[in-house]
């Protein structure tokens, strides 16, 4: 049936704006995708620095990330699904919550030998690109399974991987900083070089230098960042102190490192030509390492990430989202730009529709689920994990911590008791409260444990919590004051409580049932 001559010049019009806008280019000429993804990255960028709020963001200087916010989009809440590497990963290649991925949902899992793995039927969003006509590759830390990425010949590092021991490289040798990026640039042009002409790629660039260990004093040292700048500016769970403002700064020296590499990558992009038709993102996989409340906790600190992407056209300039998203929406986002679905039945969502000129908030899911399970394999007794969910609206944070009787950053061991271990102890191992890395300022706190004033620092940090929390993030942003318990907020609990648990039933979460405590999840016997 031929249309209505009355209807045919509507469709020609509208087919000539469809054709026309950058999402319909993304679908015929397939957008390049770049992710800048660094391991430990919290949200730090100076794009973030708010006077309102004064933090570590107010003396980190990041060009390269603030250009990308101010040409595109940032977001305020963006959160991992596992403040823990390898779940956080598998989360975001999947667009699935961590717990649905088997076998890494939970960091060097001990996967029960040749027990069904739901994470053998994951064909993954880089091969699902791959498919769909991409030249796909990596370079450094990818830590899931490597056919999620085409298999090992997909990974890109011939000209040396120095950029992920940045302070250590140039602390030796200070002249070094330009032949270490230059590799970052080569690594780059040797993924290019295997793609075929005209071809659309995805790249993923996973440094490591954001992770432990850093040089103390480098942070000052190769950047600039006086340690003094930061009074008043640590999170209040942390001792404002000589050291901990010197570790935050040293931190924040990789976060400057990790920028100037993105900025070498982003050179070669624009050399190209290809610059305004490649998806550039910046983010990381979870929190600042060797902190507590940082890394493998679902507050803020330990969750949040920066997020920061740019597709002009697609992407309004300066455009600042306010709710909460996860991690778990970046699947889904670089298939729809690529004009792919996914085969793996993600639990993200499309973010580019909020993005585009006109978008808004309120076409998105408005808030993140959080968990994890195992981090350090023995951290507790019995190799058991510390099983947490939580929920983060624009409002709230809702916590569910299904077993209170466990030690939440690991046990106790050689911090128990009146005896104070040496420091190469704690530098060395990670047998005191293992989920936090080791790091100077875990070192200063278990030092100085039974010191007057640090009550609270340790009972946020690393004591055992009670089943649920609650926190009121417009009276306490930092999440320092539990008010589960209070009457007045029994009605906001429950509500939330409803609404984590029928999101966990209706993805059918192992947890519920305590799958995560026993084989597979659990196998001591490969320990």
């Amino acid at each position: 049936m031929s249309a209505s001559p009355f209807i045919r010049p509507a469709l020609r019009r509208l087919f000539a704006v469809l054709l026309a806008s950058p999402l319909a280019a993304g679908a015929a000429g397939k957008p390049n995708i770049v992710l800048l993804f660094a391991d430990d990255l919290g949200r730090y960028a100076s794009a973030y620095a708010d006077p309102k709020l004064p933090s570590p963001n107010d003396i980190v200087r990041t060009p390269v990330f603030d250009r990308i916010a101010a040409e595109g989009a940032r977001f305020d809440h963006a959160f991992v699904s596992v403040p823990s590497c390898t779940p956080s990963r598998g989360a975001l290649y999947t667009g699935r919550h961590f717990f649905r991925n088997g076998s890494f949902s939970q960091l060097h899992s001990r996967w029960t030998k040749g027990a069904p793995d739901p994470s053998e039927s994951i064909v993954g969003m880089p091969v699902t690109l791959q498919k769909a006509g991409y030249h796909i590759g990596w370079s450094h830390k990818w830590h899931i399974p490597e056919r999620l990425m085409g298999g090992k010949q997909r990974q890109y590092s011939p000209a040396g991987q120095r950029i992920n021991s940045y302070s250590e490289v140039l602390t030796k040798k200070p002249a070094a900083r330009e032949a270490v990026l230059d590799e970052v640039r080569k690594n780059f042009r040797a993924f290019l070089a295997d793609r075929k002409e005209g071809q659309p790629y995805f790249y993923s660039f996973n440094p490591t230098n954001t992770h432990r260990t850093w040089v103390r004093g480098s942070g000052k040292a190769l950047w600039g960042l006086d340690p003094d700048q930061l009074k008043g500016k640590i999170p209040p769970f942390l001792p404002d102190n000589e050291v901990v403002r010197e570790d935050i700064a040293d931190y924040l020296g990789e976060v400057m490192a990790f920028d100037a590499a993105c900025g070498v990558i982003l050179d070669e992009i624009a050399k190209a030509g290809e610059l305004d038709r490649t998806l550039v993102v910046v983010s990381g996989d979870h929190g600042a390492p060797g902190f507590p409340r940082g890394k493998c906790n679902v507050h803020d600190f330990g969750s949040g990430v920066p997020l920061l992407l740019r597709w002009p056209g697609a992407i309004e300039a300066g455009r600042v989202v306010k709710v909460p998203v996860s991690l778990i929406d970046l699947a889904p986002t670089f298939l729809a730009a690529a004009g792919a679905e996914s085969p793996d039945d993600p639990d993200g969502q499309n973010l580019l529709p909020a993005l585009a000129k006109g978008g808004d908030d309120t076409s998105l899911r408005g808030w993140a689920l959080i968990g994890r399970e195992v981090h350090v394999g023995g951290a507790r007794e019995g190799f058991l994990p510390y099983p947490v969910r939580a929920l983060r609206t624009p409002e709230f944070l809702y916590v569910r911590n299904f077993k209170p009787d466990r030690w939440p950053m690991g046990d106790p061991k050689a911090a128990a008791g009146d005896a104070v271990p040496d420091e190469k102890a704690l530098n060395d191992t990670r047998s005191a409260f293992a989920d936090i890395d080791a790091s100077p300022t875990k070192t200063w706190l278990v030092r100085n444990r039974f010191a007057k004033g640090l009550e609270t620092v340790l009972q946020l940090g690393w004591e055992k919590r009670p089943e649920e929390e609650l926190y009121i993030l417009a009276e306490d942003p930092h999440q320092l004051r539990n008010v589960a318990a209070d009457p007045a907020r029994a009605e906001t609990l429950a509500k939330l409580r409803g609404q984590l648990m029928a999101e966990l039933e209706a993805k059918k979460d192992p947890r519920l049932t305590d799958a995560f405590d026993r084989p597979p999840y659990v196998d001591k016997s490969r320990e």
